[in-house]
Protein backbone atom coordinates (compact mmCIF):
# COMPACT_ATOMS: atom_id res chain seq x y z
CA UNK A 1 0.00 0.00 0.00
CA UNK A 2 1.67 3.77 -0.90
CA UNK A 3 0.31 6.06 0.87
CA UNK A 4 -0.51 9.80 -0.38
CA UNK A 5 -1.80 13.45 1.04
CA UNK A 6 -4.45 15.35 -0.97
CA UNK A 7 -4.78 18.52 0.47
CA UNK A 8 -5.84 21.91 0.36
CA UNK A 9 -4.76 25.37 2.12
CA UNK A 10 -6.94 28.56 2.91
CA UNK A 11 -6.29 31.83 5.22
CA UNK A 12 -7.89 34.45 5.47
CA UNK A 13 -7.81 37.97 7.24
CA UNK A 14 -11.10 37.71 8.85
CA UNK A 15 -13.60 40.65 9.47
CA UNK A 16 -12.10 42.44 12.26
CA UNK A 17 -8.22 42.60 11.49
CA UNK A 18 -6.52 44.57 9.02
CA UNK A 19 -3.58 42.51 8.72
CA UNK A 20 -2.86 38.64 8.42
CA UNK A 21 -0.49 37.24 10.88
CA UNK A 22 -1.56 33.84 10.31
CA UNK A 23 0.85 31.30 7.47
CA UNK A 24 0.18 27.73 6.51
CA UNK A 25 2.35 25.14 3.92
CA UNK A 26 0.93 22.29 2.20
CA UNK A 27 2.83 20.00 -0.18
CA UNK A 28 3.20 16.31 -0.65
CA UNK A 29 5.02 15.09 2.96
CA UNK A 30 4.49 18.49 5.04
CA UNK A 31 1.69 20.31 6.41
CA UNK A 32 1.94 23.08 8.57
CA UNK A 33 -0.35 26.02 10.31
CA UNK A 34 1.37 28.95 11.93
CA UNK A 35 -0.33 31.63 13.76
CA UNK A 36 1.61 34.43 14.48
CA UNK A 37 1.30 36.39 18.14
CA UNK A 38 -1.48 38.81 18.00
CA UNK A 39 -0.61 41.99 19.34
CA UNK A 40 3.03 41.66 19.08
CA UNK A 41 5.29 43.35 16.87
CA UNK A 42 6.06 40.98 13.88
CA UNK A 43 3.29 38.25 14.28
CA UNK A 44 3.75 37.90 10.43
CA UNK A 45 7.23 37.88 10.05
CA UNK A 46 7.40 35.28 12.74
CA UNK A 47 5.02 33.04 10.99
CA UNK A 48 6.64 33.29 8.13
CA UNK A 49 9.90 32.30 9.03
CA UNK A 50 8.43 29.43 10.63
CA UNK A 51 7.55 28.57 7.39
CA UNK A 52 10.69 29.11 5.64
CA UNK A 53 12.25 27.22 7.79
CA UNK A 54 10.14 23.97 8.30
CA UNK A 55 9.68 24.46 4.16
CA UNK A 56 12.80 22.25 3.62
CA UNK A 57 11.35 19.43 5.32
CA UNK A 58 8.82 18.57 2.64
CA UNK A 59 10.54 15.63 0.64
CA UNK A 60 10.31 11.96 0.82
CA UNK A 61 13.93 11.27 2.30
CA UNK A 62 13.20 10.74 5.80
CA UNK A 63 12.96 7.44 7.30
CA UNK A 64 10.40 6.88 9.92
CA UNK A 65 12.84 6.93 12.97
CA UNK A 66 14.26 10.23 11.30
CA UNK A 67 11.25 11.96 10.80
CA UNK A 68 10.48 12.90 14.07
CA UNK A 69 14.13 14.09 14.85
CA UNK A 70 14.37 16.07 11.58
CA UNK A 71 11.15 17.77 12.57
CA UNK A 72 12.60 18.42 15.78
CA UNK A 73 15.69 20.13 14.77
CA UNK A 74 13.92 22.34 12.07
CA UNK A 75 11.15 23.67 14.72
CA UNK A 76 14.52 24.81 16.64
CA UNK A 77 16.24 26.23 13.43
CA UNK A 78 13.13 28.00 13.07
CA UNK A 79 13.46 29.19 16.83
CA UNK A 80 17.00 30.21 16.21
CA UNK A 81 16.03 32.65 12.55
CA UNK A 82 13.81 34.21 14.89
CA UNK A 83 15.66 35.13 17.40
CA UNK A 84 18.61 36.59 14.73
CA UNK A 85 15.91 38.55 12.55
CA UNK A 86 14.97 40.30 16.08
CA UNK A 87 18.18 41.25 16.62
CA UNK A 88 19.21 42.17 12.97
CA UNK A 89 15.68 44.40 13.43
CA UNK A 90 14.49 45.79 16.87
CA UNK A 91 10.91 46.73 15.84
CA UNK A 92 10.62 42.46 15.92
CA UNK A 93 11.97 42.02 19.27
CA UNK A 94 8.73 40.20 21.37
CA UNK A 95 7.35 38.32 18.01
CA UNK A 96 6.20 34.95 18.45
CA UNK A 97 4.29 32.07 16.46
CA UNK A 98 2.16 28.78 17.38
CA UNK A 99 3.64 25.76 14.95
CA UNK A 100 1.53 22.83 14.39
CA UNK A 101 3.13 20.37 11.77
CA UNK A 102 2.84 17.38 10.25
CA UNK A 103 5.61 15.18 8.40
CA UNK A 104 4.17 12.28 6.07
CA UNK A 105 6.88 9.56 5.86
CA UNK A 106 5.69 5.81 4.49
CA UNK A 107 2.80 4.76 7.14
CA UNK A 108 2.92 7.77 9.96
CA UNK A 109 3.23 11.34 10.51
CA UNK A 110 5.82 12.89 12.58
CA UNK A 111 4.24 16.39 14.50
CA UNK A 112 5.10 18.65 15.86
CA UNK A 113 2.86 21.36 18.60
CA UNK A 114 3.57 24.43 20.30
CA UNK A 115 0.65 27.25 21.04
CA UNK A 116 -3.26 26.64 20.56
CA UNK A 117 -3.23 25.93 17.06
CA UNK A 118 -4.69 22.87 17.04
CA UNK A 119 -4.59 19.58 14.88
CA UNK A 120 -8.28 17.39 14.38
CA UNK A 121 -8.32 14.13 13.12
CA UNK A 122 -11.82 12.83 11.64
CA UNK A 123 -11.04 9.00 11.35
CA UNK A 124 -14.84 6.30 10.59
CA UNK A 125 -16.37 9.54 10.97
CA UNK A 126 -15.44 10.93 14.56
CA UNK A 127 -13.47 13.68 15.05
CA UNK A 128 -11.08 13.58 17.78
CA UNK A 129 -8.79 16.82 18.97
CA UNK A 130 -5.21 15.23 18.58
CA UNK A 131 -3.09 18.64 19.87
CA UNK A 132 -3.43 20.12 23.27
CA UNK A 133 -3.72 24.00 23.62
CA UNK A 134 -1.05 25.55 25.40
CA UNK A 135 -2.56 28.28 27.48
CA UNK A 136 -2.92 29.46 30.50
CA UNK A 137 -6.97 28.33 30.36
CA UNK A 138 -6.12 24.91 29.50
CA UNK A 139 -3.65 24.67 32.43
CA UNK A 140 -6.71 25.47 34.67
CA UNK A 141 -8.39 22.78 32.95
CA UNK A 142 -5.64 20.39 33.02
CA UNK A 143 -5.30 21.33 36.84
CA UNK A 144 -9.06 20.65 37.52
CA UNK A 145 -9.57 24.57 38.30
CA UNK A 146 -12.76 25.20 35.35
CA UNK A 147 -14.01 22.58 33.40
CA UNK A 148 -13.63 22.31 29.75
CA UNK A 149 -17.21 24.23 29.55
CA UNK A 150 -16.41 26.89 31.25
CA UNK A 151 -12.61 27.26 29.23
CA UNK A 152 -14.63 28.01 26.11
CA UNK A 153 -15.96 31.43 27.50
CA UNK A 154 -13.07 32.23 29.94
CA UNK A 155 -11.44 35.80 30.05
CA UNK A 156 -8.00 34.71 29.56
CA UNK A 157 -8.29 31.61 27.36
CA UNK A 158 -6.07 33.14 24.37
CA UNK A 159 -3.34 33.19 26.85
CA UNK A 160 -0.46 31.34 25.09
CA UNK A 161 2.21 29.68 27.93
CA UNK A 162 4.04 28.10 25.08
CA UNK A 163 5.00 29.20 21.89
CA UNK A 164 7.57 29.33 19.24
CA UNK A 165 9.47 33.10 20.05
CA UNK A 166 12.73 35.30 19.99
CA UNK A 167 13.13 35.10 23.59
CA UNK A 168 16.27 32.75 25.30
CA UNK A 169 13.40 30.24 26.98
CA UNK A 170 13.91 27.15 25.09
CA UNK A 171 10.59 25.67 24.85
CA UNK A 172 10.10 22.19 23.69
CA UNK A 173 7.09 21.23 21.54
CA UNK A 174 5.25 18.33 21.65
CA UNK A 175 6.87 15.54 19.73
CA UNK A 176 4.83 12.49 18.71
CA UNK A 177 4.05 10.25 15.55
CA UNK A 178 1.29 9.31 14.62
CA UNK A 179 -0.39 6.03 12.56
CA UNK A 180 -1.21 7.46 8.87
CA UNK A 181 -4.23 5.13 7.71
CA UNK A 182 -5.76 5.60 4.67
CA UNK A 183 -9.29 7.53 4.78
CA UNK A 184 -8.23 9.57 7.38
CA UNK A 185 -8.47 13.71 7.01
CA UNK A 186 -6.54 15.40 8.90
CA UNK A 187 -7.30 19.32 10.17
CA UNK A 188 -5.22 22.12 10.92
CA UNK A 189 -6.13 25.09 11.55
CA UNK A 190 -5.65 28.37 13.83
CA UNK A 191 -7.86 29.60 16.36
CA UNK A 192 -9.48 31.89 14.43
CA UNK A 193 -11.57 28.68 13.44
CA UNK A 194 -11.18 26.33 16.25
CA UNK A 195 -12.50 29.43 18.52
CA UNK A 196 -15.65 30.24 17.35
CA UNK A 197 -16.15 27.00 15.46
CA UNK A 198 -18.19 24.14 17.81
CA UNK A 199 -16.51 20.67 17.22
CA UNK A 200 -19.82 19.47 16.05
CA UNK A 201 -19.58 22.02 13.24
CA UNK A 202 -16.39 20.90 12.58
CA UNK A 203 -17.28 17.29 12.33
CA UNK A 204 -20.52 17.78 9.95
CA UNK A 205 -18.41 19.92 7.21
CA UNK A 206 -15.09 17.53 7.64
CA UNK A 207 -17.52 14.50 7.10
CA UNK A 208 -19.75 15.59 4.22
CA UNK A 209 -17.29 17.22 2.04
CA UNK A 210 -16.49 15.29 -0.93
CA UNK A 211 -12.93 16.94 -1.55
CA UNK A 212 -10.36 18.44 0.83
CA UNK A 213 -10.57 22.01 -1.37
CA UNK A 214 -14.47 21.61 -0.57
CA UNK A 215 -13.82 20.61 3.40
CA UNK A 216 -11.26 24.01 3.46
CA UNK A 217 -13.89 26.08 1.57
CA UNK A 218 -16.53 26.01 3.50
CA UNK A 219 -14.75 26.11 7.22
CA UNK A 220 -13.52 29.08 6.01
CA UNK A 221 -16.99 30.43 5.51
CA UNK A 222 -18.32 29.07 8.81
CA UNK A 223 -15.77 30.56 10.33
CA UNK A 224 -16.66 34.55 9.01
CA UNK A 225 -20.37 33.27 9.27
CA UNK A 226 -19.64 32.83 13.15
CA UNK A 227 -18.59 36.36 13.32
CA UNK A 228 -14.84 35.08 14.01
CA UNK A 229 -12.69 38.00 14.74
CA UNK A 230 -9.49 36.99 14.31
CA UNK A 231 -7.35 35.41 11.25
CA UNK A 232 -8.79 32.26 9.58
CA UNK A 233 -6.05 29.70 8.57
CA UNK A 234 -6.99 25.98 7.87
CA UNK A 235 -5.13 23.15 6.04
CA UNK A 236 -7.51 19.65 5.46
CA UNK A 237 -5.19 16.77 4.37
CA UNK A 238 -7.31 12.81 3.38
CA UNK A 239 -4.71 10.57 3.51
CA UNK A 240 -5.40 7.90 0.57
CA UNK A 241 -4.32 4.65 -1.09
CA UNK A 242 -2.67 5.56 -4.20
CA UNK A 243 -1.19 1.91 -5.05
CA UNK A 244 1.21 1.69 -7.58
CA UNK A 245 -0.05 4.72 -9.77
CA UNK A 246 2.13 8.21 -9.36
CA UNK A 247 0.30 11.05 -8.14
CA UNK A 248 -0.91 13.32 -10.16
CA UNK A 249 1.01 16.78 -10.75
CA UNK A 250 -2.00 18.94 -9.75
CA UNK A 251 -2.28 17.10 -6.40
CA UNK A 252 1.17 17.38 -5.63
CA UNK A 253 1.79 20.99 -6.18
CA UNK A 254 2.83 23.59 -2.82
CA UNK A 255 0.00 25.90 -1.23
CA UNK A 256 1.69 28.37 1.04
CA UNK A 257 -1.39 31.11 2.11
CA UNK A 258 -1.39 33.52 4.44
CA UNK A 259 1.04 35.59 5.28
CA UNK A 260 4.40 33.56 4.14
CA UNK A 261 2.40 33.78 0.44
CA UNK A 262 2.59 38.16 0.38
CA UNK A 263 5.92 39.19 2.17
CA UNK A 264 9.61 38.90 2.49
CA UNK A 265 11.81 37.18 4.92
CA UNK A 266 13.65 39.73 6.79
CA UNK A 267 17.71 39.69 7.04
CA UNK A 268 19.35 38.16 9.50
CA UNK A 269 21.73 39.05 11.99
CA UNK A 270 24.06 35.96 11.95
CA UNK A 271 22.76 33.58 8.86
CA UNK A 272 22.78 29.58 9.09
CA UNK A 273 25.58 28.23 7.36
CA UNK A 274 23.65 25.84 5.55
CA UNK A 275 21.25 28.32 4.43
CA UNK A 276 23.17 27.27 1.15
CA UNK A 277 21.69 24.39 1.20
CA UNK A 278 19.38 23.69 -2.32
CA UNK A 279 16.45 22.10 -0.11
CA UNK A 280 16.17 25.74 1.57
CA UNK A 281 14.54 26.88 -1.47
CA UNK A 282 12.04 24.35 -1.14
CA UNK A 283 8.86 27.12 -1.05
CA UNK A 284 9.80 28.25 -4.73
CA UNK A 285 9.33 24.80 -5.99
CA UNK A 286 7.97 26.98 -9.18
CA UNK A 287 10.63 29.30 -10.21
CA UNK A 288 11.25 28.98 -13.72
CA UNK A 289 14.41 31.60 -14.31
CA UNK A 290 17.52 30.08 -15.37
CA UNK A 291 21.07 31.02 -13.97
CA UNK A 292 23.42 33.26 -16.40
CA UNK A 293 26.01 30.49 -16.82
CA UNK A 294 22.52 28.42 -18.27
CA UNK A 295 21.53 31.04 -20.59
CA UNK A 296 23.73 29.56 -23.56
CA UNK A 297 21.47 26.56 -23.36
CA UNK A 298 18.26 28.74 -24.17
CA UNK A 299 18.23 27.23 -27.29
CA UNK A 300 18.38 23.66 -26.37
CA UNK A 301 15.92 23.80 -22.94
CA UNK A 302 13.63 26.80 -23.82
CA UNK A 303 11.55 28.61 -20.90
CA UNK A 304 8.58 27.39 -20.13
CA UNK A 305 5.41 29.53 -21.31
CA UNK A 306 2.48 30.50 -19.37
CA UNK A 307 -0.64 29.37 -20.88
CA UNK A 308 -3.24 32.41 -20.31
CA UNK A 309 -6.38 29.86 -20.66
CA UNK A 310 -5.40 27.30 -17.86
CA UNK A 311 -5.06 30.33 -15.58
CA UNK A 312 -8.68 31.26 -16.62
CA UNK A 313 -10.03 27.79 -16.27
CA UNK A 314 -8.19 28.34 -12.54
CA UNK A 315 -9.58 31.74 -11.55
CA UNK A 316 -13.03 29.95 -13.14
CA UNK A 317 -13.28 26.95 -10.49
CA UNK A 318 -11.86 28.90 -7.19
CA UNK A 319 -14.67 31.40 -8.17
CA UNK A 320 -16.94 28.47 -8.55
CA UNK A 321 -15.43 26.82 -5.57
CA UNK A 322 -16.03 29.42 -3.04
CA UNK A 323 -19.52 30.65 -4.22
CA UNK A 324 -20.57 26.86 -4.07
CA UNK A 325 -19.08 27.35 -0.30
CA UNK A 326 -20.64 30.29 0.51
CA UNK A 327 -24.02 28.53 -1.00
CA UNK A 328 -23.33 25.90 1.21
CA UNK A 329 -22.47 27.42 4.60
CA UNK A 330 -26.02 29.84 4.35
CA UNK A 331 -27.87 27.21 3.88
CA UNK A 332 -26.75 25.50 7.48
CA UNK A 333 -27.18 28.87 8.72
CA UNK A 334 -30.95 28.26 7.93
CA UNK A 335 -31.20 25.18 9.92
CA UNK A 336 -30.92 27.19 12.91
CA UNK A 337 -33.70 28.58 15.23
CA UNK A 338 -33.39 31.00 18.75
CA UNK A 339 -35.68 33.40 20.42
CA UNK A 340 -35.01 37.11 20.19
CA UNK A 341 -36.61 40.03 19.16
CA UNK A 342 -38.46 41.59 16.63
CA UNK A 343 -40.79 44.76 16.27
CA UNK A 344 -40.43 45.29 20.04
CA UNK A 345 -41.86 42.03 20.58
CA UNK A 346 -40.46 38.54 21.49
CA UNK A 347 -40.22 36.33 18.18
CA UNK A 348 -38.74 33.04 16.89
CA UNK A 349 -36.20 33.60 14.43
CA UNK A 350 -34.49 31.22 11.92
CA UNK A 351 -30.91 31.34 11.26
CA UNK A 352 -27.93 32.59 13.42
CA UNK A 353 -27.88 36.18 14.58
CA UNK A 354 -25.22 37.55 12.51
CA UNK A 355 -24.80 38.96 9.20
CA UNK A 356 -22.27 38.58 5.97
CA UNK A 357 -21.81 42.18 4.37
CA UNK A 358 -25.55 43.52 3.80
CA UNK A 359 -26.95 39.65 4.00
CA UNK A 360 -28.85 39.24 6.66
CA UNK A 361 -28.10 35.39 8.13
CA UNK A 362 -31.27 35.28 9.83
CA UNK A 363 -35.19 36.07 9.75
CA UNK A 364 -38.32 36.66 12.10
CA UNK A 365 -41.06 33.91 11.30
CA UNK A 366 -43.38 34.26 14.55
CA UNK A 367 -44.15 37.17 16.84
CA UNK A 368 -45.30 36.07 20.31
CA UNK A 369 -47.56 39.33 20.84
CA UNK A 370 -45.65 39.77 24.16
CA UNK A 371 -43.73 43.16 23.95
CA UNK A 372 -40.46 43.10 25.41
CA UNK A 373 -41.02 46.10 27.66
CA UNK A 374 -43.20 44.30 29.89
CA UNK A 375 -40.38 41.93 30.80
CA UNK A 376 -38.25 42.43 33.77
CA UNK A 377 -34.64 43.83 32.82
CA UNK A 378 -33.04 40.10 33.32
CA UNK A 379 -35.30 38.28 30.39
CA UNK A 380 -34.97 41.10 28.32
CA UNK A 381 -31.50 40.73 28.53
CA UNK A 382 -31.55 37.17 27.31
CA UNK A 383 -33.19 37.77 24.17
CA UNK A 384 -30.00 38.99 22.26
CA UNK A 385 -30.01 35.49 19.97
CA UNK A 386 -27.82 33.10 22.92
CA UNK A 387 -31.01 31.87 23.23
CA UNK A 388 -30.55 28.92 20.64
CA UNK A 389 -32.94 26.31 19.34
CA UNK A 390 -32.51 22.71 18.36
CA UNK A 391 -35.45 22.93 15.92
CA UNK A 392 -38.17 25.44 15.19
CA UNK A 393 -40.63 23.83 17.52
CA UNK A 394 -37.89 24.09 20.03
CA UNK A 395 -37.50 27.59 19.57
CA UNK A 396 -41.15 28.05 20.34
CA UNK A 397 -41.47 25.84 23.37
CA UNK A 398 -38.43 28.02 24.39
CA UNK A 399 -40.07 31.68 23.94
CA UNK A 400 -43.08 30.11 25.83
CA UNK A 401 -41.38 28.99 28.44
CA UNK A 402 -39.31 32.28 28.81
CA UNK A 403 -42.72 34.27 28.66
CA UNK A 404 -44.15 31.84 31.69
CA UNK A 405 -41.31 32.61 33.81
CA UNK A 406 -41.03 36.30 33.25
CA UNK A 407 -44.30 37.18 34.02
CA UNK A 408 -44.78 38.29 38.07
CA UNK A 409 -46.54 36.14 40.09
CA UNK A 410 -50.24 37.64 41.16
CA UNK A 411 -49.81 39.16 44.35
CA UNK A 412 -52.38 36.66 47.00
CA UNK A 413 -53.92 39.09 49.39
CA UNK A 414 -54.13 37.48 52.73
CA UNK A 415 -57.38 36.49 54.01
CA UNK A 416 -58.58 37.93 57.63
CA UNK A 417 -60.12 35.83 59.64
CA UNK A 418 -63.49 37.34 61.29
CA UNK A 419 -63.26 38.64 64.90
CA UNK A 420 -65.90 36.75 67.03
CA UNK A 421 -68.26 39.13 68.65
CA UNK A 422 -67.82 39.88 71.93
CA UNK A 423 -70.65 41.17 74.63
CA UNK A 424 -71.31 44.54 75.18
CA UNK A 425 -71.24 44.02 78.93
CA UNK A 426 -68.02 43.61 80.90
CA UNK A 427 -69.17 40.32 82.52
CA UNK A 428 -70.10 37.40 80.01
CA UNK A 429 -71.51 34.29 80.89
CA UNK A 430 -69.41 31.51 82.39
CA UNK A 431 -68.48 29.00 79.59
CA UNK A 432 -69.39 25.29 79.84
CA UNK A 433 -67.25 22.62 79.99
CA UNK A 434 -67.61 21.84 75.82
CA UNK A 435 -66.93 25.38 75.60
CA UNK A 436 -63.61 25.65 77.49
CA UNK A 437 -60.17 25.39 75.43
CA UNK A 438 -58.77 21.96 75.03
CA UNK A 439 -55.57 21.45 76.75
CA UNK A 440 -53.14 20.91 73.41
CA UNK A 441 -54.13 24.63 72.59
CA UNK A 442 -51.76 27.78 72.63
CA UNK A 443 -53.39 29.38 75.19
CA UNK A 444 -51.70 29.15 78.44
CA UNK A 445 -52.57 26.43 81.13
CA UNK A 446 -52.52 25.94 84.38
CA UNK A 447 -48.65 26.60 84.08
CA UNK A 448 -48.75 29.46 82.56
CA UNK A 449 -47.12 28.12 79.09
CA UNK A 450 -48.15 27.54 75.67
CA UNK A 451 -48.00 23.82 73.68
CA UNK A 452 -45.05 25.27 72.34
CA UNK A 453 -43.17 26.17 75.13
CA UNK A 454 -40.80 23.66 77.11
CA UNK A 455 -42.32 23.81 80.56
CA UNK A 456 -46.06 22.31 79.13
CA UNK A 457 -47.36 20.59 81.92
CA UNK A 458 -47.81 16.14 80.65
Amino acid sequence: MTLTLRYAARSDVGLVRSSNQDSAYAGPHLLVVADGMGGHAGGDVASRLAINALAPLDRSEHGPEQALADLEHTVERARQDLVRASEADPDLVGMGTTVTALLHTGSTLAMAHLGDSRAYLLRDGRLSQVTVDHTFVQHLVDTGRISPDEAEHHPQRNVVMRVLGDFDVDLTPDMSVREARAGDRWLLCSDGLSGFVTPEQLTEVLADSETADEAADLLITLAMTASSTDNITVVVADVVDSGEEAVPAADSEVQVVGAAATGELPPLADPHPDDADPAATAMDPDDDDLDDEDAEDDDVRPRRRGRPWLTTLVVLALLGGAAYGVWAAYGWTQQQYYVGVADGEVAVFQGIPASAGPLTLSTAIELTGTPVDELPDYWANQLDGSIRASSEADARERAERLIAEAQPEPEVTPSVSPTPATSPSPKSSPKTADEQPAADETSPGPTGKGRNNEGSSE
